[in-house]
């Protein structure tokens, strides 16, 4: 009964759907009145069916739908609501969030947005204060200087917040990162999954807070896979090897766009493949990924198969991908965002980040899609890295004050899961223990190029079509431009997300 409800939702909802091309802006997400609205049509028909009668089966199916739809039937549906693109809407999302945030700044006596670095007012002098202060505490904490490092520890709580404006809350994290440092704790294992921090539908809710607050990850997605359809259109296979799956954010559109293959859809394999999760069951939530987009095909009538690597990514073989040198399909590998959690041969002799280049250099693929976060935060040297990593999140920080509410719960938990934990690594850690060592984009092209690997140009349609999209949806501080073959994402001329393409020389 449930799975036919959503199947319905399902066909009406993506009856609707158009291309990334002609989507318009981005739709009006309420995810938590849709969860309850879900579970109301879903308590509703339950009614009628016992009204009507049903057997002692069928009601004993109906008690146990219910048990899974209050855990998973609903956060399902929002999954699908975040992640597949609609047709036309009367408004957009980021217009609803850009009209709260003027309010709340309205509602503080400014009805002017946030600018980073500048400030008016009494406002400059507290960030100036707070810039001041996180500087001095690296000073003494890179001299080891307990007493001095303590007492500006101390200054720079009283004046930060993870609910205040944007300098008080990348002071708070920073803080944070020097109390680590100083009292030696040991922050947590890292992994790029924060699900031990947060539910899966936390997790959703806090990714579409950040989808709609910025283009970075949406438009690095339909870029990547507008080019992937484009290649598969003459063939019968798709084989995807991602290089960092996570939940699987990036696929369920890939699937939409298959399925509508004139012809019908090719086959896609995906090979997930994920950094261990701490614990005693370290591939628990690719599989769970797995599962979700297993699920994504069925409903969409996509022949798929999906297999799981969770693994140091420097210790994977040729032979654990399951490649057919002989089969006719399409070979991609992706990489969006996450070699930079690799080491390099600052840390270990044999560099596993070459390891891993090497490694996708020997797949041979058709297409090599390569994200990668633009910064240089990760020198040997504390301060260098302190000025780096403050020099990176502050726009980071500054784009979320800019478009979403201060008093959004969502915003707080993705700032804390996200960024606050990846600044808390850099600041704390040292050795194999700070696995955030992003690099410039220039870097990697000089990496990706001793390896092997030619760039190949921007498909220019995809790059206008992404461009009209965040100049039309979004905040216009964010930037999309184009330096060589990189697509480059940013916020008032920051460069912050750099994605490429390649092949195999």
């Amino acid at each position: 009964m449930l799975f036919n409800l959503r199947s319905t939702i399902l066909r009406r909802r993506t009856g609707e759907a158009s291309s990334f091309c002609h989507m318009g802006k981005t739709q009006i997400l309420d995810l938590e009145s849709l969860e309850c609205n879900l579970l109301d049509e879903q308590k509703g028909k339950r009614s009628l069916e016992r009204e009507y009668g049903e057997s002692q089966e069928e009601s004993r199916k109906s008690k146990q739908s219910a048990i899974y739809s209050d855990d998973s039937e609903a956060t399902e549906i929002m999954f699908d609501r975040v992640l597949l693109y609609e047709g036309d809407t009367t408004q957009s999302t980021v217009s609803t969030v850009r009209q709260k945030s003027s309010q709340n700044h309205q509602a503080k006596g400014s009805g002017r947005k946030v600018r980073f670095p500048k400030k008016e007012g009494n406002d400059k002098k507290e960030m100036v204060d707070l810039w001041t202060l996180l500087t001095h505490c690296a000073e003494a904490v890179a001299d080891y200087d307990q007493r001095t490092a303590t007492e500006q520890l101390r200054r720079i709580r009283q004046h930060s917040s993870p609910c205040g404006d944007a300098t008080q809350r990348l002071a708070h994290y920073f803080a944070n990162g020097f109390e680590a440092r100083l009292t030696g704790k040991k922050t947590a294992s890292y992994s790029a999954l924060v699900s031990s921090e947060m539910s899966f539908a936390d997790i959703l809710k806090a990714y579409q807070v950040y989808i709609t607050a910025c283009p970075f990850m949406r438009m690095s997605y339909s870029f990547a896979n507008q080019t992937i359809k484009k290649l598969a259109k003459n063939v019968r296979s798709v084989h995807i090897i991602d290089f960092g799956i996570l939940y699987g954010f990036q696929w369920p559109e890939l699937i939409q766009r298959l399925s509508k293959t004139p012809g019908g859809p090719p086959k896609l394999r995906i090979t997930g493949i994920e950094i261990p999760q701490p614990g005693f069951r370290p591939s628990e939530k690719v599989e769970e990924t797995k599962r979700r987009l297993e699920n994504f095909c069925e409903r969409f009538n996509v022949p798929s198969e999906y297999n799981v690597i969770a693994q140091k990514w420097e210790t994977i073989r040729y032979e654990d991908l399951n490649i057919d040198p002989d089969r006719d399909e399409l070979v991609v590998v992706n990489c969006l965002y996450r070699l930079k959690h690799i080491p390099d041969e600052t840390v270990v002799m044999n560099n596993p980040r070459d390891t891993v280049l090497k490694l996708i250099r020997r797949i041979n693929p058709d297409l090599f899609i390569h994200g990668v976060v633009n910064g240089a935060y990760s020198a040997p040297f504390f301060m260098t890295r302190f000025k780096e990593t403050l020099f990176h999140y502050s726009p980071l920080f500054d784009m979320f004050d800019t478009t979403v509410p201060r008093q959004e719960e969502y915003r707080l938990k993705f700032e804390k899961a996200v960024y606050g934990r990846d600044i808390e690594n850099v600041m704390a850690c040292e050795g194999l223990e700070r696995v955030e060592r992003p690099e410039s984009y220039r870097q990697w092209q000089v990496r990706n190029t001793r390896v092997g690997f030619k760039q190949i140009p921007l498909d220019q349609e995809i790059f206008e079509a992404v461009k009209n999209t965040v100049d039309s949806s979004y905040d216009n501080n964010f930037v999309v431009e184009q330096h060589g073959e990189w697509l480059l994402q940013g916020w008032k001329g920051r460069r912050i997300y750099c994605l490429s393409f390649w092949k195999p020389t």
